[in-house]
This record gives structure tokens, sequence and C-alpha cells, in this order.
């Protein structure tokens, strides 16, 4: 089956071609928000782990061969570390409590997760990946992974510090605000992809910022960024995930009644020419 299989409504998504530099195929599979914990769809292409973003013009739709599509937006696929999104899971997979720092798993059982296979799809990514916020111990050819969170905490800052210096280069804005400005803006960023509890609250203390200030940035860049509908997803009482439309009911492709093929148009067009 094709990723693309399964959708009910056309859109336009701009994404890595898996036949370019890859093996040619690429998969739509179904994770867990890091932040929100709510199944979403996620793109696997070429070896990367790609997430969705959309933009949308006031007015505007798409022709798509003899068709018009309604839902003008443009949906990107964007790359996202993998990290962020395994971070939750691995938080639940150490199993920890109190002082205690907690269990360590297997990569196998740490990524089976009832009701979504996706992650089993990532086992080679999350191996490599996950390593510099864990700790590894090999028992022969096994590894045995458990999240350190003073390693978390060190990737956060490095995450941050990178954004701070990449915001000016994209948005001149940047440039005339102050520098704590600057970093709640980038620590906000980060904050869409983190549980406010286990690591959003650490990094604001650490480095000394107001919570409130951040997550109030990061609620309104995460409603901004998250694409309406088509990759959001409900989880059914059997868990097992069902895309869905917000708000009305996904249609089927059709022509608008009392309207004329596109092709048609244009062929009338060169007849009357001639």
């Amino acid at each position: 089956m094709s990723w693309w299989e399964g959708v009910q409504e056309s859109r336009v998504l701009v994404a890595p071609d898996p036949g370019t530099n890859g093996n040619g195929l690429g998969h739509m599979i179904l994770l867990r928000h890091p932040r929100s914990g709510n199944a979403t769809q996620y793109l696997f292409v070429n070896g990367m782990l790609q997430e969705f973003q959309w933009f949308k013009n006031l007015y505007g739709s798409w022709f798509l061969g003899d068709y018009t599509s309604e839902d003008g937006r443009l949906y990107l696929s964007t790359p996202v570390d993998p990290v962020f999104i395994m971070l939750p899971i691995f938080e639940e997979a150490r199993m920890k409590k109190g002082d205690d720092l907690g269990k360590f798993r297997q990569l196998d059982e740490i990524l089976f997760i009832d009701g979504y296979p996706g992650y089993q799809q990532l086992t080679s990514l999350v191996e490599n990946c996950m390593q510099v916020v864990c700790e590894v111990k090999e028992v022969g050819s096994i590894k045995f992974f458990r999240l350190d969170d003073t390693k978390v905490l060190r990737w956060l800052c490095y995450k941050v510090c990178q954004l701070k210096q990449t915001l000016p280069k994209l948005d001149k804005n940047y440039a005339v605000q102050s520098e704590k400005d600057t970093l709640v803006d980038a620590v906000s960023i980060l904050g869409e992809y983190l549980n406010e509890e286990h690591w959003l609250q650490p990094l604001c203390n650490h480095l000394k910022l107001n919570i409130l200030e951040v997550t109030g940035k990061a609620q309104a860049n995460a409603e901004e960024s998250n694409p309406p509908g088509l990759y959001n997803v409900q989880q059914s009482d059997d868990k097992k995930g069902t895309i869905v439309k917000k708000g009305r009911q996904a249609k089927k492709i059709k022509l608008e009644t009392e309207s004329h093929n596109i092709k048609d148009m244009f062929s009338r067009a060169s007849r009357r020419k001639k």
C-alpha cells in the first residue's frame, strides 16, 4: 500500500521524493504527539521522520488534473528531530519512581506501543539518535536504554542555543528585540514538542525563565502550525487510528454540478484560435 492511500480528500503536499535518494518507499505512520499525546500522522521517508505544516491564503483552491480541490492549503512535510517524538515514550519505558533512576529496557520493548505499530518501523533510526539522551548498556550484542535526565537537559539547552542563533537569520525583527525575548521565543518553539511537567518546566528553571510566558507562546505557535483535519487522528475505543476531518465529513472528489471539464475548456479555446 502506498503511504497516501486511505486519504479521502485531495490535498496538495510538498514532500521528499522517495525515489530520488531513498529506496523508493515512503510511509505515513501513526505516532503520539510528544506534547499532547494525541495520535498524529507523520511521514517516514528516505530514513527521515517528517511532520506536516500548512499554509493557506485567504482565498484559493487547486487545479488537480481535471478537477478542483476546494482546500487551497499547501501542506509541507518538514524534518523533525525524532528525539522529540521519542522522549515521552522513553520516559514511560524507564518506569521511574521518586529518586529511582528507572530501568534499562531493550529497544524492542520500548517501541512496542499498543495501537501504534509505526514506532517499530523506526527502530534503526531510534537506536542511533536516542543515544545522545540515554544511558546505554551492552550485554553481548543486545543494547539496553535508559533515559538520562542530565543528558536530556543538556541536549535541550543545545537545541535552544542553536535556535536562538538561527532565528535572527530567518527574520530581521529578531535583531531589534532583546536577547531575553529571543530566548523566550526559542524555548516556546521547542515547547510545542515538550511535556510541560517533565521537560519544559526543568528547562525554564535552568534558563531562569517564566514558564507562563513560554507556554503562552508555545500554545499560540502550536495552533497556527497544526494542520487542520487531514493529519489529526482520533483514537477509537479499539485503539486503532482513523483519519478524520474536523468540522465536516470527508467527501469524494467529484465535478461540481453545471461545471465544465477543464480539458474541454482549453481544447475549445485552442480550436477557436485555428
